[in-house]
């Protein structure tokens, strides 16, 4: 028993206590400021996004108000340091391997397949695919996966490169290690998990023949000319990536998109996603699942 002990009932803590609101103003400051800096746009709607994800950051470095905060990322002398943090909580990164089977297996049985025909039709042995928003590395080791389910062991014989991007660089380095829980697993086929996987007590690890296949790094979709200089590629992921956009951002990421792409490659997009009204560069190509996007030859 305490020295001092209380008759007075506890009353808990609201979970509400302690968490900073931002002001109608400080919201369109950060807003902006982070649609200048990554492209990404959040509407008015989303406020609260801003208001939950940024709770921690500004309780972290002592600040009392969002519009402290907005300060620090513009003039303090370690705000590349913060802005790195900043783009990690904004952007969601819940992802798994084998991510939309559908349109994994059109991946596999129809565009991946074809585009190695033509590559062998004219005694190529090189192949580049890019993931444009890779997060945590699942969906580039996934096709890794399925080049070596088709190539078997000839793809020793390939020069095959997936070119792996994401904004944060917190993510990427978790891609890099490439260690996963069974939840990121839940949709992979077991059959997958005992070829390319080692079990490592509760974690799996991935297996090292993938890792030797993708080349993870920073992009900001935002910067043209950095797209500019991504190796050109027969194929380009970006799922779930342009939600984040507005229709202008969106036009101009996809018009990097076509540039970067080969005469006759392709893209894929999320499921949720759509070119409607956003570009008629491509010629879609539908199949159960999903669209696959081709720039004509």
């Amino acid at each position: 028993m305490g020295l001092f002990q209380s008759t007075s009932p506890v009353v808990p803590a609201s979970p509400l206590a302690g968490k900073v609101r931002v002001t109608d103003d400080e919201f369109i400051q950060l807003r902006d400021f982070i649609y200048q800096q990554s492209g990404i746009f959040i509407a008015e709607a989303r406020k609260y996004l801003i208001e939950n994800r940024l709770n921690n950051r500004i309780r972290e470095l002592n600040l009392k108000t969002f519009g402290e905060y907005y300060y620090y990322l513009r003039f303090d002398p370690h705000r590349r340091n913060e802005l790195t943090k900043l783009f990690e909580v904004i952007t969601t990164n819940e992802t798994s391997f084998w991510r939309n089977p559908p349109q994994l297996k059109v991946f596999q049985d129809v565009v991946l397949t074809a585009e190695i025909e033509k590559i062998r039709a004219n005694r190529g042995r090189r192949l580049r695919i890019w993931s444009a928003g890779c997060s945590t590395g699942e969906e580039p080791y996934t096709l890794a996966i399925i080049l070596h389910e088709v190539l078997k062991s000839e793809i020793n014989a390939w020069d095959i490169k997936i070119t792996a991007n994401d904004l944060s660089e917190a993510v990427l380095a978790a891609a890099r290690k490439g260690v996963y829980t069974d939840y990121a697993l839940r949709t992979t086929p077991k059959s997958i998990i005992d070829t390319y996987f080692i079990k490592d007590g509760t974690n799996y690890q991935v297996d090292p023949r993938l890792k030797r296949l993708i080349s993870f790094g920073p992009v900001n979709l935002s910067d043209r000319m950095l797209l500019k200089r991504i190796e050109r590629s027969n194929i380009v992921f970006c799922r779930n990536v342009i939600i984040y956009f507005d229709d202008e951002m969106k036009r101009q990421v996809i018009e990097s998109f076509y540039d970067n792409l080969l005469p006759g490659g392709c893209m894929l997009i999320g499921h949720s996603e759509s070119l409607h009204n956003i570009s008629r560069a491509f010629k879609p190509e539908y199949h159960t699942g999903t669209i696959v996007y081709r720039k004509e030859a």
